[in-house]
């Protein structure tokens, strides 16, 4: 099928082929179903056919089973003879058993290359999120973001944000004439949630050197797109930070690829499986968000497919937007589950031969209702159709296989060594010693000032009313002979002149008169 993903066989005998069409793979897409309905299998088939068209893929396996990707399927697999039969029932005449170009990513370092961005990167909305903030707590995390941005802190991992935290808590009082209140009980509870998600693992997933973009849409040497698995079944025991990590690498995406328009084929295409954690609970700014990046993104060439098992969990502006779609069947026990289903149902140009509802609750495993979108972007009716059988392994790899992949890997080493350079917490621990030196050496000075002023204060206690009598003395004899001085002068120098001669006469002739 020329431009098309060949999808499976479809109409009454299963023989008219349904696919996927290229140019309109970016306009996303949706795949729903029960548990055990055969989800993964039609994750796993889209993944080959974008592929095999040279359209790089990323994905998160939550039970393991995509790593097969890397695998060629095989004759002696139990469903072999099962697999060719479909294969033949539908006109896939050129099925073959191969494997494809797979690159593993683990949060963790343990199943793939190690996946790591910076908490500046994540930005304050998504850890709020990730930390289910109240609103005040929020907004103190926004303070701390903008004062990092201005005093220039990188933020790059926990302990950025932890020793930041502890500088706003310390200043609070001159940063609230700016910014307002900053409560220390709020600070302290953000602390505390940055201790559970560093128990979770998140310590790993903040640092450097951080996910470069580009090595995820890869291309082999052989032209095939490079399918990026995301190794998820450790991850999913912390779901919020799993949907968070999803939703911040939709938006790096979103927000820094440039506009393509409308491209022959995605450029990336990005599979959002469990999709229903990432709005279970979530905020309307995050919603807003989501919706946001998946009506604009397609424009940057990247097609987003959610995999959940109900429709309904879906918000409906985003529900809305998804026009490519696989509907496996659906149970409908309660009254609940029926409302989903025709609510469901209706989302569907109906096809005459059936009735749609009833068609999702029938159909089997491996079977789905499709439709995809025809030319124009006009959605297609309907139609009961068989899934094709995968190329690849069904099933996961060996652990064995799974480290000749990673070794054999392009990426092999890349971000293995976590780098640790000069940031918010080196800058603050920096400051804090300075700090704490200069306070020693003004405690020095203080000691020394107490210790003179301790001495000079003895010394009044016990000699000081001697030395003031002394000192009196001193002044009144200075004083005295000051003025006798004074009066000397004075006398010799009126002696000195005419007047002191007259009277020197006048003395000595009164005298020797007298005599």
């Amino acid at each position: 099928m020329d431009g098309k993903i060949f999808l499976g066989g479809g109409g009454e005998d299963y023989a008219q082929k349904q696919g996927l069409t290229l140019k309109y793979a970016n306009r996303h897409g949706l795949i729903a179903g029960a548990t055990g309905t055969g989800k993964t299998v039609t994750l796993q088939i889209l993944a080959e056919g974008f592929s095999a068209a040279g359209v790089p893929v990323f994905l998160s396996d939550v039970k393991g089973d995509l790593s097969g990707l890397a695998a060629s399927g095989s004759a002696d697999f139990k469903l072999h003879e099962a697999f060719t039969s479909r294969a033949e029932k539908i006109g896939f005449g050129n099925f073959v058993y191969e494997a494809f170009p797979v690159t593993f990513w683990d949060l963790f370092g343990e199943q793939g290359h190690p996946v790591r961005t910076t908490v500046a990167e994540m930005g304050p909305l998504l850890l709020a999120r990730l930390m289910e903030l109240s609103e005040a707590q929020e907004g103190i995390l926004n303070i701390a973001f903008r004062l990092a941005d201005e005093q220039g802190m990188p933020l790059l991992d926990l302990k950025d944000l932890q020793a930041l935290l502890v500088w706003v808590g310390e200043n609070r009082a001159e940063l609230a004439l700016r910014y307002g209140n900053i409560s220390v009980n709020s600070i302290g509870a953000i602390q505390r949630r940055l201790l559970v998600l560093e128990n979770q693992g998140a310590s790993k997933l903040f640092g450097e050197p951080a996910l470069e973009l580009d090595d995820l849409m890869r291309t082999a040497s052989d032209g095939r797109g490079q399918i990026n698995i995301l190794a998820a079944d450790k991850l999913m025991g912390a779901p919020r930070l799993y949907a968070t990590f999803l939703l911040w690498l939709l938006s790096e995406l979103f927000e820094s690829l440039p506009e393509v328009g409308d491209p022959d084929k995605p450029k990336l295409v990005f599979f959002f499986d469990e999709a229903h954690l990432l709005f279970d609970g979530a905020p309307k700014a995050l919603v807003d968000k989501v919706e946001q990046v998946a009506r604009l993104i397609r424009s940057k060439g990247v097609g987003v497919y959610f995999v959940t098992q109900n429709p309904d969990d879906i918000p409906e502006d985003i529900l809305g937007q998804l026009g490519n779609r696989v509907q496996h069947a659906l149970r409908a026990f309660t009254a609940r589950d029926k409302k989903a289903l025709r609510l469901a149902a209706e989302t569907y140009r109906p096809n005459p031969r059936f009735v749609t509802e009833e068609a999702i609750r029938e159909v089997g495993v491996g079977e789905a209702v499709t439709s995809m979108l025809m030319k124009k972007g006009v959605p297609g009716i309907v139609e009961r159709t068989l899934i094709r059988p995968p190329s690849s392994q069904l099933g996961p790899l060996s652990s064995m296989a799974r480290k000749e992949v990673l070794a054999t890997s392009p990426l092999a080493g890349k971000y293995s060594t976590p780098v640790d350079r000069r940031s918010a917490y080196e800058i603050l621990t920096n400051r804090a010693k300075v700090a704490a030196q200069d306070a020693e050496k003004l405690e020095e000075r203080e000691e020394e000032m107490t210790t003179m002023e301790r001495e000079f204060t003895s010394a009044r206690r016990y000699s000081g009313s001697r030395v003031r009598r002394s000192s009196a003395r001193t002044l009144r004899v200075r004083a005295d002979d000051s003025f006798g001085e004074a009066m000397t002068k004075m006398v010799m120098k009126e002696l000195s002149g005419t007047t002191g001669r007259r009277i020197v006469r006048g003395v000595l002739g009164g005298l020797f008169k007298g005599r």
